[in-house]
């Protein structure tokens, strides 16, 4: 087996995009105002449990260091 000059260069991550990976394909109702509206929805209930979650660990570190 003999081994022939390399023809394709590989692109560098920083040279260009792969256009295939970054398309995608959208059914009616996926894009445009109610994805943006379901995205929103999604970012508004991650911040509420972030900042529940952190109150919840402040409560708790605050009484365990009354105990001391």
């Amino acid at each position: 087996m003999v081994l022939g000059p390399v023809t394709r260069i590989p692109q560098m991550l920083w040279f260009g995009k792969n256009k295939e990976r970054q398309r995608f394909y959208l059914l009616p109702g996926m894009g445009g105002r109610a994805r943006r509206q379901k995205e929103m929805r999604i970012l508004r209930w991650a911040i509420a449990v972030g900042l529940l979650f952190s109150a919840l660990m402040a409560c708790a570190l605050y009484f365990l260091s009354l105990k001391r």
